[in-house]
């Protein structure tokens, strides 16, 4: 079938020019199947493996535009869903799959590469940038090991949203162009549990500057002795600086120092600057990435491969979205440690490119500029504009632990505080803090909610050795407790025993006035930001405008995810539309009543709410 139309022109006309692939060297091996791949970045894709009956589910307008593609063009064209799929091969573009190692939940896992994504190329499109174009779930590649190199619709969702949700929260991301799904089907065990069932074979358009990660420096390593594994190319350093050559010229042509060593430095430094800054920038929104394995950390500072991510609904440090992770390794409070600790990995990787002591020196200035990035963040979701207060640090984390302990929802919890009023003379503070925290009471967890999250989840049998321990050898109760994952536990022990000791009503109250108090340090806070120097009106403002682009007022929470990809296995695509709309304006307050109004907008209630608090049944989400 031939392409007809100026729209499939605006397709065929994408000007591709590869660089990566005539910078970096290539195998060119026509062996088949998965194989060990030394001495190159990347693997030629000799032919295309075509879904059956490809549909074009929906298209990100904005990453469209990236390429210079008109959305509307895009699906008028008879072949876009072949085209956008990698069915068949975009005129100028040039398959093939990259190659990376990774440590993977902390241990070293040799070769790793692109088991399920196709490489297209890189586009230059004048002002927009040099973008590079992947189909991910295009088929099998020399990096697959022993999957089919498919991904499903259940996922396919799952990443096409969350990349653009990311990226209109402002926050560094690939982006995805377009959904393709079809009639081709494999078996997956989605929740872990020995139970496959057939699901539709999907694919995502993803486009970003660079998809090279820490990992892809990681094939040069030698024997791990750990794992007894090694890199595809250990040893090789002539490829290695290769690799950084290209990378630093391509992605930081503002580093120009004297020599090789001092550049490497710099480069490393901004690389360190920028993972400090995405994971603060993630803390703020409660995105917890799930797996954030080496191979999963990009060069650039973009959130990459969105596996078992999650936005938290009711706050807590220890969440995590990834069910496999049974240890917590990738918990919402341990992603800046673990981004630290990847940074490390990527310094020994890099070896003798940098020095050894400045690395290290750069790596301990890794949490204390997380922590000012992370600080700078917040004040501006409190509305603090004018004033960095040494206090602000202690206000911040009250309001977390506060939130903590009475479940409140993380998302609807800082978007309300907006509506704290400013501290005015000759108020009642009772009474005009009152309907703001009647408010924020709704957003807080039950007393058989908190019950449950509090509940030990240390196995019974060692839980009660350590009780009956606490009764029959004190000294060594004592030195047991110390531990970090115990005294876990009895917190929590402690806690459950107040709830249930307490009402729903007597907890209510409670909530109540700590709410108030909180509220009422905070609005004396807001009162210290005028200085006399600027109508207050203005500094009012100002506040509002700050906080309400801080503070989205919808995130993709796993319930909207799951009841869009419901909708689409039952072959209805509209969800996965209208949620793309509503992510793409994650802070606007009248969007969704804008979409409500439309004629051919969803009325259904249950189905047309993204701001509110997750219903009971999004608990029983899994995610693997």
């Amino acid at each position: 079938m031939e392409a007809s139309g100026c729209a499939s022109a605006a397709l065929e006309r994408l000007p591709f020019h590869n660089t990566a692939l005539k910078k970096l060297p290539v195998d060119e091996s026509e062996v088949q199947g998965s194989r060990t791949v030394p001495g190159a970045c990347f693997s030629r894709i000799r032919a295309p493996q075509p879904l059956t009956r490809p549909t074009l589910v929906s298209v990100s307008r904005s990453a469209l535009a990236l390429l210079g593609l008109s959305a509307q063009e895009v699906q008028a064209d008879p072949l876009a869903a072949e085209y956008l799929s990698g069915s068949r091969m975009l005129p100028g573009s040039e398959p093939a799959a990259h190659c990376y190692s990774g440590h993977q939940f902390g241990l070293f896992a040799g070769q790793l590469g692109d088991g399920a994504v196709m490489y297209l190329g890189e586009v230059e499109e004048g002002a927009g940038g040099r973008w590079e174009v992947q189909v991910k779930g295009a088929g099998v590649t020399p990096y697959s090991r022993d999957g089919d190199g498919r991904k499903v619709l259940r996922s396919s969702i799952r990443e096409f949203l969350c990349s653009e949700a990311m990226a209109a929260l402002g926050i560094p991301t690939t982006r995805a162009a377009s959904l393709v799904t079809s009639d081709l089907y494999v078996n997956r065990d989605p929740l872990n549990s020995g139970r496959r069932i057939a699901e539709r074979c999907s694919v995502v358009m993803r486009v970003a500057p660079s998809f090279i990660r820490f990992g892809s420096f990681e094939i040069f390593l030698g024997r791990d002795d750990f794992s007894g594994l090694q890199g595809p190319s250990a040893g090789r350093f002539d490829i290695r600086a290769q690799l950084l050559d290209y990378v630093i010229e391509t992605f930081y042509p503002d580093i120009q120092e004297s020599s090789r060593e001092k550049r490497n430095m710099a480069f490393f430094r901004e690389v360190m600057m920028r993972t400090a800054k995405l994971v603060a920038q993630w803390q703020c929104v409660g995105f917890c990435h799930g797996v954030l394995n080496t191979d999963n950390m990009s060069i650039l500072g973009l959130t990459l491969d969105y596996g078992p991510f999650g936005f938290m609904d009711r706050f807590d440090p220890e969440f995590v979205s990834n069910a496999s992770d049974k240890r917590s390794r990738y918990s919402y409070q341990a992603q800046p440690f673990v981004c630290r600790w990847n940074l490390v990995r990527l310094a020994e990787a890099l070896g003798s490119e940098l020095s050894a002591t400045e690395a290290g020196m750069i790596l301990d200035e890794f949490m204390p500029t997380y922590e000012a990035f992370y600080l700078s963040f917040m004040r501006k979701k409190l509305g603090l504009v004018r004033k960095e207060e040494p206090e602000d640090n202690q206000l911040i984390s009250d309001l977390l632990q506060l939130m903590y302990n009475t479940g409140a929802d993380f998302t609807n919890t800082f978007r309300l505080l907006s509506r704290v009023p400013w501290p005015e003379e000759n108020q009642s503070e009772r009474a005009t803090v009152g309907p703001v925290v009647d408010l924020i009471l709704q957003q807080c967890a039950s007393i058989e909610e908190l019950k449950v999250a509090n509940k030990p989840t240390m196995e019974d049998r060692e839980l009660a050795m350590i009780l009956s321990m606490a009764q029959t050898n004190p000294a060594m109760f004592g030195m047991v407790a110390d531990r970090p994952d115990v005294l876990k536990q009895l917190e929590r022990m402690g806690r459950l025993k107040e709830l249930l000791e307490t009402d729903q009503d007597e907890l209510k109250e409670k909530q109540r006035d700590d709410w108030i108090c909180w509220v009422s340090r905070y609005r004396r806070r807001l009162a210290r930001e005028d200085d006399g120097t600027s109508e207050l009106f203005l500094l009012k403002k100002e506040r509002l405008n700050v906080m309400n682009n801080a503070n989205p007022r919808v995130v993709l929470r796993n319930y909207i995810a799951q009841r869009a990809i419901q909708a689409a296995e039952r072959g209805d695509f509209s969800e996965v539309n209208r949620v793309l709309q509503v992510l793409e304006k994650p802070f606007v307050e009248t969007f969704e009543m804008e979409l409500l109004n439309e004629p051919n907008a969803c009325a259904d209630q249950e189905t047309s709410t993204y701001d509110h608090k997750p219903p009971a049944w999004a608990m029983t989400i899994c995610v693997t």
